[in-house]
């Protein structure tokens, strides 16, 4: 199967940026740390044609940034990332109409001014994929496909529900055209309820339009539901990768493990190797990652060698590459 996007070592670094909260702590006479922050560090990955690769992890682990580096939306601070082995991508790219972003928030991302119909055409009449007098048409037909009335199209985002928002964001999304659609967190911000549908029209649409999907999210159920294969990430680093059926049913990665103990079930038969099972400690800060393995300090597999040399991300014999000295 054919590479569509791939990412070689990127990394992502932010500068530090001065905020009133550092004003008003340096006026009191507090340090305020100014180190820069390592969003993402050396991932590498890639994107098959016609699949959806999920993207998981805790809050904060770089899901977000790597996925917009992706879209195009961030430069990379080093590395390179290309669509169709092309020229590596860098900042504000040319190709943006083939890679598209779904955002967590569909009020957020739309603009509260703008009529959705308007929204839903500016894109393509800007860059030329239909005529200003056929972008009415273009866009109905898009409502349908997302199961709004057409007639929705004179309506401001405020007039309609949280999914309703969602379903015109995928719209607008897809009336681009894309090849690559990065999906973040789509559905994080809806109701239970609502998040089955949104899901279930995104694996329609995929399905419909041979979409390649980069699916992030924190919800493992959700990941499980729509994706072809997994990245599990962990403080700005890809920890481990596969096939997503290998994954839940047999993660190799101590984390891995850990997300998969920690997600609540139901359980009848009194079994406490079912219960709740939370991962000890908490995500260290990006600002002094651990040295060696990042994740050593939460792992009770934990050795000298963890602590000391960081393991790097290799091939298992069932196809899934595993960052981890033990697994």
């Amino acid at each position: 199967m054919s590479e569509v996007l791939t990412a070689a070592s990127v990394t992502r670094r932010f500068a530090p940026r001065i905020t009133l909260g550092d004003r008003i702590a340096a006026a009191l006479g507090a340090k305020v740390d100014r180190r820069p922050v390592q969003a993402v560090t050396d991932v590498s990955l890639a994107v098959r044609k016609g699949e959806t690769l999920g993207l998981v992890g805790e809050s904060g682990c770089g899901k977000s940034t790597l996925g917009r580096m992706l879209a195009g939306i961030l430069p990379p601070s080093a590395g390179e990332i290309r669509l169709h082995g092309a020229a590596p991508m860098r900042g504000r790219h040319k190709t943006t109409t083939r890679i598209q972003t779904v955002f967590q928030d569909p009020y957020a991302s739309l603009n509260p001014r703008i009529r959705i119909g308007e929204a839903i055409a500016e894109g393509p009449v800007a860059h030329g994929l239909v005529t200003r007098a056929a972008a009415p048409a273009m866009v109905a037909d898009w409502l349908r496909r997302v199961g709004l009335d057409p007639a929705y199209a004179t309506r401001f985002p405020h007039q309609f529900s949280g999914g309703q928002r969602q379903r015109v964001a995928i719209a607008r999304a897809l009336a681009m055209q894309p090849e690559v659609l990065v999906c973040d967190e789509p559905v994080a911000s809806l109701d239970v309820s609502i998040q089955a549908q949104i899901l279930n029209l995104f694996l329609d649409l995929r399905q419909e339009l041979g979409l390649t999907c980069l699916f992030i999210s924190h919800d493992l159920s959700v990941v499980r539901h729509v994706s072809d294969r997994v990245a599990v990430m962990y403080l700005g680093r890809i920890v481990e990768i596969g096939e997503a059926g290998r994954i839940y049913a047999a993660p190799r990665h101590p984390y891995t493990q850990g997300l998969l103990a920690s997600v609540p079930k139901l359980v009848l038969s009194g079994d406490p190797a079912a219960s709740f099972r939370p991962i000890p400690g908490e995500l260290p800060s990006p600002l002094s990652p651990p040295a060696g393995c990042a994740f050593h300090p939460r792992c009770a597999k934990a050795t000298d060698l963890c602590r000391q040399e960081r393991p790097p991300l290799s091939p298992r014999e069932d196809g899934t590459l595993v960052a981890c000295h033990h697994a």
